[in-house]
């Protein structure tokens, strides 16, 4: 094993992500991953009184580290050091592996503990529907509408549950499977492959945009390897436009109003999760389909859907009568019987059922 102290640690990030291109993650999360190691070893350098490129492996101590990640975490968001936590973890654990480094020293620098992220469905309970409705039709505003490629993109979201990273990697030979057994084949998060079932419904939507791109393109854009999505000129779709295909179909439907902050096309994708579960899935089901790493991830779309069915419970005519006669809504009742409060009584009655402590005899 060469001697640590000999070891630059600006050519071991440029081994490591070379490593990492193999298992072929997306560009954006490639330049995430440079990005956070390089900003970490800046300000590791700067603790040091060197420049970066004079940074060895032997001066990554735990001190060190803890002082570098210290830096970085002022003024950022608990995610934004999470990820850069993970990808000074992942680094070590490629150096371990690979013999350079002898152990990984990022155990003994704290992580910020990250709270499961409420989902954000669309809002309102025909959205989904009146958003595929007003986009299946040609747009005349448009100088070239493109409706089964807009109805395909919702689709893929609204059905499938892809994110948009997902979306893009599609290849033209992504769905597969005779008749009835269809799915699709998605290469998720972190590289990891899952099967989505694909109903018949969506199977047509696939079939009537690939069947589109075939006549303004040719046939030479639909082979197997293709890929699936791509803009007016012929040329595969990015982030961007993607991202504004979107918000485009949010504008045409005239739902802006109802898509969460900030959520743009993940909304759609929390949207399926959502329906999964009020329609029964479990939070095994949920994982799979969604291609979550953690179980506790896709548990949050039962409690969502548990704190829907409160709400409704709580909109309820009969418990607002209830509320009332308790003295716990808009009106109050308090006749007194032989100096003992009926409505006070009633309060505490409404406060049991309101704790869950009303156990239905029989």
């Amino acid at each position: 094993m060469q001697d640590e102290g000999d070891i630059l640690v600006h050519g071991l990030i440029d081994e490591f992500l070379a490593a990492r291109a193999t298992s072929k993650p997306s560009a954006h999360t490639l330049a995430a991953y440079r990005r956070d190691l390089e900003a970490v070893l800046a300000l590791i350098a700067g603790h040091l009184a060197v420049t970066a490129d004079r940074v060895v492996l032997a001066d990554l101590s735990p001190r060190v580290l803890r002082a570098g990640f210290a830096a970085f975490a002022a003024g950022r968001a608990p995610a934004s050091v999470y990820r850069g936590w993970s990808a000074w973890n992942s680094f070590f654990r490629f150096l371990v592996a690979d013999g350079i480094a002898v152990g990984n020293p990022m155990p003994a620098v704290d992580k910020p503990r990250l709270a499961t992220p409420s989902p954000k469905p669309l809002r309102g309970e025909d959205t989904p529907e009146r958003l595929l409705d007003a986009v299946r039709r040609p747009d005349t505003r448009q100088r070239d509408p493109w409706p089964e490629r807009d109805v395909a993109v919702l689709g893929l979201a609204l059905c499938a549950g892809l994110r948009l990273s997902e979306l893009l990697a599609l290849r033209v030979g992504a769905l597969v499977g005779r008749a009835g057994e269809r799915r699709l084949e998605v290469l998720g998060k972190g590289g990891r492959p899952r099967a989505v079932p694909v109903e018949p419904a969506l199977d047509a939507v696939w079939g009537w945009y690939v069947d589109s791109v075939r006549v303004r393109f040719g046939r030479q854009w639909v082979v197997p390897a293709a890929p699936l999505l791509v803009d007016r000129r012929g040329v595969p779709l990015r982030r961007g436009g993607l991202q504004y295909l979107v918000e485009s179909c949010f504008r045409r439907a005239g739902v802006t109003d109802r898509v969460p902050r900030g959520a743009r096309l993940h909304a759609l994708r929390h949207t399926f999760a959502t329906r999964l579960a009020e329609d029964g899935a479990n939070a095994s089901e949920i994982m799979r389909l969604l291609g979550h790493a953690s179980l506790a991830t896709s548990q949050a779309y039962i409690e969502v859907t548990a704190a829907q069915q409160r709400a409704a419970v709580r909109a309820n005519r009969t418990n607002r009568a209830l509320g009332r006669v308790s003295g716990e809504g808009d009106g109050d009742l308090d006749v007194a019987a032989g100096g003992v409060g009926v409505g006070a009584d009633l309060v505490g009655f409404g406060e049991q059922v309101g704790g869950g402590g009303f156990v239905e005899a029989g």
